[in-house]
């Protein structure tokens, strides 16, 4: 099971420490407000790429900013339990930040992980990424999964 970090620069101290046992850190990032297998495929497929998964995810503040929707189902404690809970996931971080730029800067992984919803060349902080020297990598199925989907189906049961 994966361990939720609650501070950053205690992050950083772990990470740096799996970085001099030669260990290759992933990071990866999301919401993950109501688990789907989209999700699943993308935290494996991110994982596939080292040996040390990071997964931020978003607070409450940060999803609704994102103005995906109004609100969360799933409060964020409890996001980032349940996504600490995956298998392959080592550790787990949630920023209320509207980006993953402060994360990555600080924690510096080897790879940054994004769904295919994205290319490598249009990932927002890729160039940060490059810049200390990582490289992007696009991970996951084709995004046919989305919450917001999953939540339209939800309402039409009723």
């Amino acid at each position: 099971m994966g361990r939720i970090v609650n501070n950053l620069i205690a992050l950083r101290d772990l990470i740096e420490e799996e970085k001099e046992r030669g260990k290759t850190v992933v990071f990866g990032n999301g919401c993950f407000d109501l688990l789907h297998v989209g999700h699943i495929r993308y935290l494996q497929g991110a994982r596939d790429l080292g040996d040390v998964l990071i997964v931020a995810v978003n607070d409450d503040s940060s999803v609704t900013g994102l103005g995906k929707r109004k609100q969360v189902v799933t409060p964020a404690h409890e996001r980032a339990e349940i996504v600490a809970a995956i298998e392959g996931v080592d550790y787990v971080i949630i920023f209320s930040e509207p980006t993953v730029e402060n994360l990555l800067q600080t924690l510096r992984p080897h790879i940054h992980a994004k769904g295919t919803d994205y290319t490598e060349e249009n990932v927002p902080e890729g160039k940060i990424v490059r810049a200390y020297g990582g490289r992007v990598a696009i991970v996951g199925d084709p995004k046919d999964h989305s919450t917001r989907d999953l939540i339209k189906s939800i309402k039409e049961l009723e």
